[in-house]
This record gives C-alpha cells, sequence and structure tokens, in this order.
C-alpha cells in the first residue's frame, strides 16, 4: 500500500444533514456495495444496528474501506445526534480529514458547531458538502456565509449550483469554468456540459474570487493576480490543497447525496485536496519513562510500530473488537505488542479491516491504517500499542462527564449475572456510560450523556445480552460548589494498644472557574513531610466525590494545604488521608455551599405560528431565552434550560407544534440552583 494515496477521512455534521446517505452513495459509486443503502428504508451499510435502522439516525461511528482511482480511503461514518458526540471525538482524534456535510437549508446548525470545534481541537483538515440542494428552501450561498460566521472558516466555494429545489440539476466546477450535470437514475453518469448563460458572469467571478482568496496564501497567485494574467488550474488546485492541509481554508461543494447528484466531484476533492498521512506533521507522544521527553513518529512502516486505540465494540461473537489507527511501523499477525498504559503485554493473533459490522481478515498492519483487533486482555480506549523497545505514550482521550442517571435492576434473579456482564461490557465500549452502587438504595445506576443515550442503552441490554431491566426515573447529576474562601482543619488521632493513627492538615479553600479542582501544597519547613502530602491529595480526590449538602460531587473549587503536624511514629499515609477528608468537609461547611445543576444549550426550530407557545413553554422549564434568528420560512430560538426541565420535552413540543417544530440540545454549563429548587431537590421532592 502506497501511504501518499491512502485517505482517512470522517463523515460529520448534524443530526439529519444527510452523513449516512452520503457515506452510502460514496460507497456505491466507488463499488464497495453493489446497490445503494437508504436510512429512511433502514437498509444502509454503515447504520447496521437495530437500534439505527428503527430510529433512522446513525448512533455509532462505523468504519469502512474503499477505493477511488487509484487512492483507498478509510471512511468512517459519525453520529450527529449529541448524546453520541463522544463517536464523533474518538474519530476526529485518528483521523486525517474530514467531510463536514451541511443542510442546504438548515445550514450551520448546533452540532455542526460541535463537530466543527472538535475538528479544531484535533487540527482535521476538512472540505464542506452543502447537501439537500433539492430541498424546498436550499440556499447554498446563505449556508457559506453562515460557515464564515458562525465558525469562522475561510470558505472557498468551488462550485456553484445550478438552479435549486426541484430543479437542481448540477454543478458549475469553478476553477476549470464548465458545468457538470449527473443524469441515470443513480446520477453515475456525470457529463460536462457548457455553463447555462445566466450563470456565464456569476461562474467567472466565482473563479476570480478563489483567486484572490488564495493569493493571501500565495505569492505566485498573488503575482499573477496583481499582474492581471491567468492563473492555471493546476496552481489553483495546488495551492488550495496546500492551504486545506494547514487548515486555513475550507473548499466547499454542493449536491444532493439523496438525489445521487455531486458525489464523484465529492470524491475527487476528497483524494485532491484532504491529506495521506505523510502530509500531516509527525505524531508527538512522550516518553513513558521521563514524560518531558517529546518522542517523534514518522508515518512510515519502517520506524518503530504505534498505534492508538481509539474505539472498543462488542461483538456477539469475538468479544472485544479493538478498533487501532496504526501512525508507524508494521507488524504481522502472531506478534506482541506493548500497552505502555498498563504496562502488560498484547498479543495480536488476529487483524481485521472493517466494512461496517463486516470483517475482511488481513496478515499485517502498516502505518496510516485503520483496523480492528479483538481479544485484547488489558487494553482500554485512549492506550498505546507500541514496540516494546521502542516505548512511547500518545495523547490519550478526554471525554465529558455524564448529565443524567437512571436506577436500572433486573426483571428477575437469574438476570443479575447477566446485567452485570452487559453493564461492564457497554462501559469498556462508551466512555462516556457510567455505571455505580448507590450505597444508600443498593440500586445499580447507569449515567449517559442524554435521554436517548441511555435509551439506547436500556434497549442494548435487551437485545444483545438478553437482560429484561426495570427502569427508574431519570435523575440530574447535581454538583456542589463553594461561594466563599474557608479555611479548616482536619485532625485524626486515634490511640489504642501499639501504634495509633496521627494526622493532621489545615485547609485554606476557595472558589474557582470550570469544573475543576486543584490543589496546591504551600507547607513550608516540613512540618508536614513529602511523603505524606501525597496521600493528602488522595484523600482530597475521595472526598470532592462527595459534598456535604446531598453527597453530589464538588467542582470549582482551589484547596491550599498551608499547615498541619505530624508524629514520628503514629503518622501514616491513611491517617493523612482520613484527616483530609475531614478537614476537607469542614471547611466547605464553611464556604457557604450550595448545589449546582447542568444547564442545557438548546435550539428549537419552529414555524412562526408556534413560536409564543415555545417561548412560553421554555420559560416554564426556567428557561432563558438567548436569541431568535430567522433560518429559512422558520423560526430558530436558541435558550439555556436546567436539564431538569427537559425530561419529556420532545413529547410536549410535537403536541405544542402539531408535530412541526423539532430541537436539539447539549450540555453547556453548570449554574447555581435557585434556593426554592435547591430546598425541594434536598428534600427529595424533585
Amino acid at each position: 500500500m502506497e501511504i501518499s494515496k491512502l485517505r482517512n477521512i470522517g463523515i460529520a455534521a448534524h443530526i439529519d444533514a444527510g452523513k449516512t446517505t452520503t457515506s452510502e452513495r460514496i460507497l456505491y459509486y466507488t463499488g464497495s456495495n453493489y446497490k445503494v443503502g437508504e436510512v429512511h428504508e433502514g437498509t444502509a451499510t454503515m447504520d447496521w444496528m437495530e437500534q439505527e435502522r428503527e430510529r433512522g439516525i446513525t448512533i455509532t461511528s462505523a468504519a469502512t474501506t474503499c477505493a477511488w482511482k487509484g487512492y483507498t480511503i478509510n471512511l468512517i461514518d459519525t453520529p450527529g445526534h449529541v448524546d453520541f458526540t463522544v463517536e464523533v471525538e474518538r474519530s476526529m482524534r485518528v483521523l486525517d480529514g474530514a467531510v463536514a456535510v451541511f443542510c442546504a437549508v438548515g445550514g450551520v446548525e448546533p452540532q455542526s458547531e460541535t463537530v466543527w470545534r472538535q475538528a479544531d481541537k484535533y487540527h482535521v483538515p476538512r472540505i464542506a458538502f452543502v447537501n439537500k440542494m433539492d430541498r424546498v428552501g436550499a440556499d447554498f450561498e446563505a449556508v457559506v456565509s453562515a460557515m464564515r460566521e458562525r465558525l469562522g472558516a475561510c470558505a472557498i466555494p468551488l462550485q456553484l449550483p445550478i438552479g435549486a429545489e426541484d430543479d437542481f440539476s448540477g454543478v458549475v466546477d469553478l476553477i476549470d469554468q464548465k458545468a457538470l450535470y449527473f443524469s441515470g437514475v443513480l446520477g453515475q453518469k456525470p457529463s460536462e456540459g457548457v455553463i447555462p448563460a445566466e450563470l456565464a458572469v456569476k461562474a467567472q467571478k466565482g473563479r476570480d474570487e478563489i483567486i484572490e482568496a488564495l493569493s493571501d496564501f500565495s505569492d505566485d497567485i498573488m503575482t499573477l493576480y496583481l499582474e492581471g494574467k491567468p492563473v492555471s488550474s493546476e496552481l489553483i488546485r495546488k495551492t488550495l490543497r496546500e492551504v486545506t492541509i494547514k487548515l486555513k481554508a475550507v473548499p466547499v461543494l454542493c449536491g444532493s447525496a439523496f438525489k445521487n447528484k455531486c458525489v464523484e466531484p465529492l470524491l475527487d476533492a476528497v483524494v485532491e485536496y484532504l491529506p495521506s498521512p505523510i502530509d500531516l506533521p509527525p505524531i508527538e507522544g512522550r516518553s513513558p519513562s521521563d514524560p518531558e521527553k517529546i518522542i517523534e513518529r514518522h508515518s512510515s512502516p519502517d520506524e518503530p510500530f504505534t498505534a492508538l486505540a481509539f474505539k472498543i465494540a462488542v461483538d456477539p461473537f469475538l468479544g472485544k473488537i479493538f478498533f487501532l489507527r496504526v501512525y508507524s511501523g508494521k507488524l504481522e499477525k502472531g506478534s506482541t505488542l506493548f500497552n505502555t498504559a498498563s504496562g502488560k503485554r498484547e498479543r495480536i493473533g488476529r487483524i481485521m479491516r472493517m466494512h461496517s459490522n463486516k470483517r475482511e481478515d488481513i496478515d499485517s498492519m502498516e502505518a496510516g491504517m485503520i483496523v480492528a483487533v479483538p481479544s485484547l486482555r488489558d487494553t482500554r480506549t485512549g492506550d498505546t500499542l507500541c514496540d516494546e523497545a521502542n516505548p512511547i505514550v500518545l495523547e490519550s482521550l478526554e471525554f465529558p462527564e455524564p448529565v443524567i442517571s437512571l436506577a436500572v435492576e433486573p426483571a428477575t434473579q437469574q438476570d443479575k449475572v447477566k446485567l452485570s456482564k452487559g453493564l461492564n461490557a457497554l462501559s469498556d465500549e462508551d466512555p462516556t456510560f457510567k455505571v455505580h452502587n448507590d450505597e444508600e438504595s443498593g440500586q445499580t445506576v447507569i449515567s449517559g450523556m442524554g435521554e436517548l443515550h441511555l435509551e439506547i442503552i436500556v434497549d442494548r441490554l435487551k437485545r444483545e445480552f438478553g437482560v429484561d431491566v426495570r427502569v427508574g426515573n431519570p435523575q440530574v447529576a447535581y454538583r456542589e460548589a463553594i461561594r466563599k474562601p474557608a479555611r479548616a482543619e482536619g485532625k485524626y488521632i486515634r490511640q489504642s494498644g501499639g501504634r495509633g493513627q496521627y494526622g493532621h492538615v489545615v485547609f485554606e479553600i476557595e472558589p474557582i472557574e470550570g469544573n475543576k479542582f486543584e490543589f496546591e501544597d504551600r507547607i513550608v519547613g516540613g512540618v508536614i513531610p513529602k511523603e505524606f502530602i501525597t496521600s493528602v491529595e488522595k484523600g482530597l480526590e475521595d472526598a470532592i466525590q462527595s459534598g456535604v449538602l446531598g453527597g453530589y460531587p464538588v467542582i470549582g473549587v482551589k484547596v491550599a494545604l498551608v499547615d498541619g503536624s505530624y508524629h514520628e511514629v503514629d503518622s501514616s499515609e491513611m491517617a493523612f488521608k482520613i484527616a483530609a477528608s475531614m478537614g476537607f468537609k469542614e471547611a466547605m461547611k464553611k464556604a457557604d455551599p450550595v448545589l449546582m445543576e447542568p444547564v442545557m444549550s438548546v435550539e428549537v426550530v419552529t414555524p412562526e405560528d408556534y413560536v409564543g407557545d415555545v417561548i412560553g413553554d421554555l420559560s416554564s422549564r426556567r428557561g432563558r431565552i438567548d436569541g431568535m434568528d430567522v433560518r429559512a420560512n422558520a423560526r430558530i430560538i436558541k435558550a439555556f434550560v436546567p436539564l431538569v426541565g427537559m425530561f419529556g420535552y420532545a413529547t410536549d413540543l410535537r403536541s405544542k407544534t402539531s408535530g412541526r417544530a423539532n430541537y436539539s440540545m447539549q450540555f453547556d454549563h453548570y449554574e447555581q440552583t435557585p434556593a426554592e429548587v435547591s430546598e425541594k431537590i434536598l428534600q427529595g421532592k424533585i
């Protein structure tokens, strides 16, 4: 395999922008599928789970491989629903490029912004595809304008649509100044033609605008532009590729995947403008023995082997399957790798190339590839697998904390073991899904990113693991915080026959911005020996898991260890750990603790007739209206609403708007709960 002809790309967008439909057309046109799968018919290759086919949405990112004009494309189709944003996060971490799909009617929607930020975070070059140009209200120019305004993107349109809505028939290629039309039942016969007369001036202006935009990045184009000389299509493409890979610009194309129009030019753009693994900087990691030491690995089969386990999937026949992105080196099946996170060796008995939920066995994996391997014993999501003689630790993945919980219990005693097995497997697979046992109630509590997330988990427990479960009401993941600084001490002194226990600490605590916890060691003169400071920090980390109001985790607090004392014989790590916990609880009581609730950013798209009803309903849920926009013939209402007020909102919104409105929401921040609401929560009335 020639690495320069490899493209690792993802398809990412807001829910219902047409990601999976676009992926299905790509598989058809590249010859990977002999027929087109449709989302609305439940036949999409990339949506292989029963839950995906029933709901018509993507839940888990699916990987496949296809070929186009001598290039190999590893394609990952990611979910658009915010509850499954972790799938986008870990895909972006390992991709070299992305196709951001936008709805020509909806434009830049909330989840479009989220996936764009995720791509920025991992420095992923991307091209944009404005889909659904055949829909009523389609407006290509409005979407490009929204990309520039809302995403801050240097969006460079490479095409102009010929017609729109029902009249959409093809595109003008602005670089080569020609029209492309798509005929045949599946649009597989693109034909070149003359640019329609009414678009001729606009098309020339569009090419000039491409040259003008690129002149900011290329001295060659700038010189030709200023001298009024023609700029060749080859130079435009070469410069466009360079600026796209450097994240300075985003080429924009348009089409209608569902109507089989303009997918082939999109594939051409993928190989033309998105990078191969060798076009990107070498991957950086750290030495396991010296975290300050930076190690580089180039995308070459000749370098030491390095791979990142970015996803785990549970297979009913093979058990756990681990998805690996190989950054350097080459490895044959039957070889052994070293996991720098667990410190254990892992034997690679089988290597597979995935085609959605189907598998193809291969003999080796090498730099640039995305593969799957089964049966790794001590590997978790985000672990680095490498050559033991050349160890490296790659940057792991960060995942958001869950915001909603449910109590679950097996319907029968026989289901108890199956429930435990199923929950363990699903929590290994999904890092945003957490399981714990509530000590007070004895219940098993599952936590996730939203109602749909947990609904899918419960459904999978029933179907995949054969567990019939009873489900409690959803619970909000509240937090506790402090409003003022305080000082307190914690003493743990126990004297019994023989050696006793002695730990003594003095803390100063203060509120800080964000959801984090900070610890500062201000001990001078050795009043507490260094070996006990670590125990104090561990004691604090345990203590912040349970606050003083309702036992909720504590956020936004800085703790400084300022004083204390120790006993030469009786002091121990355990004594200081307990003293730290006692001192923190004491300090929190003095620091004016408050309850914090998760607040969601909500966007409702509704016909104008129902705007008053929607705003009134959001206000009744303690919502705060943040603004209103017009999009096509609909109104967009933006609001911040406490999560506790959003349970069951989908049903209420449908009934209030005769099913004509829809909404999306995602976690935004934690906010202090009003006193009267806080009182009800702590009394168990909410």
